[in-house]
């Protein structure tokens, strides 16, 4: 089946840029959410992004008004019945996913893939919600979805090699490079390689080794990072990684996935990340 229009569930800030980057990509897309201002928001978040591309000289107007008119936004679920491929972008939350994918089951067409954007949530637990597990695959983007390369694309226990070789050359034509992940593990291949390293960077800190500051100096100036850890755990939100490694936590039950103590103290505070104003790199309670 050709695909000509990609469904986005979820108007948060993956799922504007995943919505962004299929509609630049030259897709027709359906971006819902519950509520309208927040689809709205996020159409405005993509103008003011390609209004700064236009004045750097790597976009046009035409360009511009044309992404923008591929985009139909709704808060109607029933929307997604003309979809050719759907991607769920909604909060980390396996209730809430599980039950949206019953819905979408119901909704679209027998042999449209429905692909999860979970960072790190069970594909093969919301495929199990469906009458369609075969057709289930993760798809998982990352944070901004119109710049960073990579998309991993998981095989849930029961997902069809087609479906999962049809979100491999989605990725591709929306400009990503896909990276196959061959069993629906916790966290997949990034984040089960970083999470440990944020748990550890935290500990160093709630012993009194290094800063904040300075752990992220370490990292970006030793390994060669982009950014340290905690600039990302500040940029990502506090709260969603502690949630993240909560999962990790309670399906391995092993002690280096365990949220150290600093980590909640900065949820229960409220210290979400830069986007809430206060994070790591600002005030944060000491252990």
């Amino acid at each position: 089946m050709e695909i000509r229009t990609v469904g986005v569930c979820g108007a948060g800030a993956m799922g504007t840029g995943i919505a962004h980057t299929a509609a630049m990509a030259g897709f027709r897309v359906i971006l819902r959410d519950i509520e309208l201002p927040r689809v709205e928001k996020a159409l405005a978040t993509m103008d003011g992004l390609m209004q700064r591309a236009i004045s750097k000289g790597k976009l046009t107007d035409e360009e511009r008004l044309a992404t923008l008119g591929r985009i139909s936004p709704t808060t109607d679920l029933e929307a997604f019945a003309e979809a050719d491929f759907v991607i769920e972008a909604i909060f980390e939350d396996l209730r809430l996913k599980k039950d949206l994918f019953v819905a979408l089951d119901r909704i679209c067409r027998t042999e449209v893939v429905l692909a999860s954007n979970t960072s790190s949530m069970s594909i093969t637990e919301i495929a199990a919600a469906t009458g369609r597990p075969e057709q289930v695959v993760g798809m998982h983007f990352f944070n901004p979805a119109q710049v960073m390369r990579l998309v991993e694309v998981i095989h849930g226990y029961q997902s069809s090699d087609a479906a999962v070789q049809t979100a491999m050359d989605l990725a591709s034509r929306m400009g990503k490079t896909a990276v196959r992940v061959r069993k629906d593990t916790p966290g997949f291949v990034v984040n089960r390689i970083l999470m440990p390293m944020m748990v550890e960077a935290i500990k160093v800190v709630e012993e009194g080794i290094a800063t904040p500051e300075e752990v992220d100096t370490a990292i970006t100036l030793g390994l060669n990072h982009p950014m340290g850890p905690f600039t990302l755990l500040d940029f990502t939100g506090v709260d969603i990684c502690y949630n993240v490694v909560e999962y990790f936590h309670s399906e391995f039950r092993q002690p280096q996935y365990a949220p150290p103590l600093l980590m909640k103290q900065m949820v229960r505070a409220g210290r979400l990340g830069r986007k809430a104003g206060k994070g790591f790199l600002g005030e944060y309670p000491k252990a």
